[in-house]
């Protein structure tokens, strides 16, 4: 896979979705822009929130309000934004993967399997980081948000996500975030 031609198509597809989302749902207060993944590396696709959408969870969903904060899984605008645009990124990843998963004999290919997937999910931190260097969303929404790139279904290791919410958040947000990290082992 060519992985700049793919780094291209994510990056202008997060910028739309992005200013897709500003444009309808900007009264909501967003905080938050995420991509995220698979275990599978079979799709990249946005999520957001809102303070709105915090604000009007239930007595339940709020004494867990860190989780839905932070968890892109639980965001209200997930997998929404640029969709034709992710949509076809989603199927070029698949068609990628069912193109070298597996060796002629049909033994899985883990070697490649591996290399293909942290390759995916590092193209995708690496453009949140330079949109955010660039002040992308700063620019658009006036304010830092939170930023992650999450995966559905896999645990980065806890060293290596801290240093990821450290290198895309240097605001109030990141702070919150590492203390959450400290409560997951109790």
């Amino acid at each position: 896979m060519n992985f700049i031609e793919l780094e291209n198509k994510i990056e202008k597809a997060t910028k739309k979705a992005f200013i897709e989302m500003f444009e309808k749902h900007q009264d909501e207060e967003i905080y938050s822009f995420s991509l995220y993944s698979d275990e599978g590396a079979m799709t990249v696709c946005p999520s957001t929130n809102t303070i709105d959408f915090l604000d009007k969870m239930d007595k339940k969903q709020k004494e867990q309000l860190a989780y839905y904060k932070f968890e892109p899984a639980e965001w209200k605008y997930e997998m929404i934004g640029a969709d034709k645009d992710f949509d076809e990124i989603c199927k070029d990843l698949r068609t990628e993967l069912e193109n070298n998963e597996y060796l002629d004999n049909d033994e899985y290919n883990e070697e490649w399997f591996l290399k293909f997937q942290k390759t995916l999910y590092q193209t995708c931190t690496t453009i949140l980081k330079k949109l955010k260097k660039e002040d992308f969303f700063k620019k658009i929404i006036g304010k830092d948000i939170f930023l992650v790139f999450s995966v559905s279904e896999f645990e980065f290791e806890k060293k290596k996500l801290e240093k990821m919410i450290i290198e895309l958040n240097d605001n109030e947000y990141r702070t919150e975030y590492l203390e959450w990290m400290k409560t997951w082992s109790e």
